[in-house]
């Protein structure tokens, strides 16, 4: 009979790794095939050089910027006409797609808009939350103009520029080369408020997608208007009180985590969780999941529960939410001071390939400080709706008895 090999005489081959083998070798199959999507940047690249857009696939120049300090902002929405009669004028078609948020303009050509049109647009998309456009030919060139117009204009300090050195334009960029790793997030991780942590964070921003899949890679929007209005009066009064850190320090992270340069040095930053949008005077809440990591003078237990239920919400209420398909040449303008968004992961090993405007607003204004600023009350934007509608909402929120259960079927 045959000795029986011990584990000295078999063949290295055959050997089973140990632990500290195995997890070397996950790490780097990791750090070659699979990323973060949110916290650490994707370096895919196919290395196709003659695609059309090539000057503007992600890089990561070694740039160092000051940190941000406050600059003088205006809304361009307080001086838009509040019938929007230029814009909707010029519009073939004006169609909103949820009562909360969302709504396509058809027939308009950004590269044409005069000034009163973008400040008309500005005041849309704070009341609407997210606007549409599709058939665009306007370029990240005519995408930073407008933007301009709206605010001074962001410079991300740890996401890709383009190529060719436009460090105003934020590059969103995945092919086959890198596949996101579903081990490494949740989908409720990924909703998110455009660098919430900035002492004052972006307010109309622009996202046109020059290549994408030919189906899958959708974003979908949350009103940060209908979430509060979600909630009771009470609870909506304590919120009303608070305020939560906004940290930029798990972005930076992951950047260096992949080996790349941080631009600026990370920051946190402490908002109201109910900010007022100055040039509709409605009530936003106003913390992401991405973002947002403790509600500020209250229990752990407490702020947990909150940031909870306000994170689930937003992810999974879709009377809440738009989702928008995109195809070639559309262009989704948001307002980031009242909307949360998230794109679906679903469509690699395809390409998506999106450039981003993103200007500055106003440093978040909590409901208090509007009310004493402005001498006007603050708004919950549904009871106006209703209010328009014709519906007297004042019953329906002292006397909450007068709604009638009733079924729902779809």
């Amino acid at each position: 009979m045959p000795p029986v090999a011990t584990h000295d005489d078999r063949d290295a081959s055959a050997q089973v790794p140990t632990n500290s083998e195995r997890v070397a070798a996950l790490k780097a199959e990791n750090e070659i095939t699979v990323f973060n999507p949110f916290y650490s940047p994707s370096i895919a690249d196919d290395g196709d050089d003659t695609y059309e857009f090539a000057q503007f696939k992600p890089s990561f120049p070694k740039l160092s910027w000051p940190p941000l300090t406050e600059v003088p902002f205006s809304d361009r929405g307080l001086v838009a006409d509040p019938e929007k009669k230029s814009l909707f004028g010029a519009a073939a078609k004006v169609r909103h797609l949820t009562p909360a948020i969302g709504t396509e303009l058809l027939g308009i050509d950004l590269r044409q808009l005069s000034d009163t049109q973008k400040d008309e647009l500005a005041l849309l998309v704070a009341e609407r939350g997210a606007v549409f456009f599709r058939d665009q030919e306007i370029d990240i060139y005519g995408q930073l103009d407008i933007a301009r117009h709206f605010g001074p204009l962001h410079k991300h300090a740890t996401t890709p520029i383009p190529r060719n050195g436009l460090e105003e334009a934020h590059v969103v960029y995945n092919d086959h080369s890198r596949r996101p790793d579903p081990a490494s997030f949740s989908k409720l991780e990924l909703w998110h408020t455009d660098v919430s942590y900035e002492i004052q964070p972006p307010s109309t921003t622009s996202l046109k997608v020059v290549t994408g899949p030919e189906v899958g890679g959708d974003t979908l929007w949350s009103s940060g208007y209908a979430l509060y209005s979600s909630f009771s009066p009470g609870f909506q009064k304590y919120l009303e009180g608070l305020s939560a850190v906004h940290s930029a320090v798990a972005q930076a992270d992951g950047a260096r985590g992949a080996g790349l340069h941080v631009r600026r040095e990370p920051i946190e930053t402490v908002h109201p969780v109910v900010r007022v949008h100055p040039a509709t005077g409605w009530k936003s809440i106003y913390v992401n999941p991405g973002f947002t990591r403790r509600i500020v003078g209250v229990p752990k237990a407490e702020s947990d529960a909150i940031l909870s239920l306000i994170f689930h919400q937003i992810s999974e209420n879709p009377d809440f939410q738009v989702r928008f398909k995109w195809e070639k040449n559309s262009v989704a303008f948001w307002d980031n001071r009242v909307v949360t968004h998230s794109a679906t992961f679903d469509f690699w090993p395809a390409t998506r390939h999106a450039l981003r405007a993103t200007p500055h607003g106003e440093r978040p204004t909590s409901v208090a400080d509007y009310e004493k600023q402005t001498g006007k009350v603050a708004k919950d934007r549904q009871l106006e709706i209703w209010r328009q509608q014709g519906i007297d909402p004042a019953g329906i929120v002292s006397d909450p008895t007068k709604l009638k259960a009733r079924g729902y079927n779809d």
